[in-house]
C-alpha cells in the first residue's frame, strides 16, 4: 500500500514513464548508448548529446527516449535490472588459450594470471558499468591481448617489463575522447602484451600489385 500511495498522484496511479528514474537506471541507459557508440550507431556528437541527457534524465520516460532507435536497447529502463557486474574476475590460464569475446560483462577489476599460455580479452563489444578497469596481470612465457574500440586508453604505466614486448595502439588519435580507461599493472616477464584494435587482415602479393583493397574486416573477436 506504501508503494501504491507514493505513486498517485490525483487518486491515480502515475504512468510508469512518468516514475522517477534511480542512478541505476541512468548507467543501464548509458551503457546502452556506449556500446551502440562503440557500433557505429550512433556518431561521437549524438553520444555526447545522449549520454549528457541520460545523466540528467528524471523519468523513465526521458530515458527510453534515449534508447528507443536502437536495437540493443531495452524495453524499459523500469523492466527488471540486469543482473550486477562483479567486482572481481580471475582468470588464471596454464599453458592454454582463455578468451572473453562478444557481449561480456567488464567487472571492476581482473585478476590475470598467464603461464606459457595466452589470453584475449575483447572490448569491442563488451558492456561496461564503471567508467574504468582495472587487470592485475602477471604474464610468465605467454600472451596477453587487450582488444579495444574508440574511446578506450589503454594505460601501462605501473607494468614491470622484463625482456618482453609491451606495445599499445591508438590509431584514432588524441580528438577521440576517453570513455573507458584500462590500467594494467604487475609484471610481464618473457612475455608479450599488446592493446589496440582489431587488426586488418594483410593484403596479398597481388593485392598490392593490381592496388586492390584490403579486405573487409573480420567479425570483432575472430581472427
Amino acid at each position: 500500500m506504501a508503494d501504491e500511495a507514493a505513486q498517485a498522484r490525483g487518486g491515480e496511479l502515475v504512468p510508469g514513464g512518468d516514475l522517477r528514474a534511480s542512478h541505476d537506471d541512468r548507467d543501464r541507459v548509458v551503457e546502452v548508448l556506449t556500446v551502440a557508440g562503440g557500433d557505429g550507431r550512433l556518431t561521437p556528437e549524438e553520444l555526447d548529446e545522449r549520454v549528457g541527457a541520460a545523466l540528467t534524465a528524471r523519468t523513465y520516460g526521458e530515458l527510453a527516449a534515449l534508447v528507443s532507435d536502437l536495437p540493443a536497447a531495452p524495453a524499459s529502463p523500469a523492466g527488471t535490472p540486469a543482473a550486477k557486474p562483479k567486482d572481481l574476475v580471475r582468470i588464471d590460464c596454464h599453458s592454454g588459450t582463455a578468451r572473453r569475446d562478444d557481449r561480456w560483462t567488464v567487472p571492476r577489476r581482473m585478476e590475470v594470471r598467464v603461464t606459457s599460455g595466452s589470453v584475449r580479452l575483447d572490448f569491442t563489444q563488451a558492456v561496461t558499468s564503471w567508467p574504468s578497469l582495472q587487470i592485475d596481470a602477471e604474464v610468465h612465457g605467454g600472451n596477453l591481448t587487450l582488444v579495444t574500440r574508440p574511446g578506450i586508453l589503454v594505460s601501462t604505466d605501473d607494468l614491470a617489463i622484463r625482456a618482453s614486448s609491451v606495445k599499445v595502439r591508438t590509431p584514432w588519435g588524441p580528438g577521440v575522447p576517453v570513455r573507458f580507461r584500462i590500467d594494467v599493472s604487475g609484471k610481464v616477464d618473457s612475455s608479450s602484451l599488446t592493446a589496440g584494435p582489431p587488426r586488418l587482415p594483410r593484403r596479398r602479393l597481388w593485392q598490392w600489385l593490381w592496388r586492390r583493397p584490403r579486405p573487409a574486416a573480420l567479425p570483432p573477436g575472430r581472427t
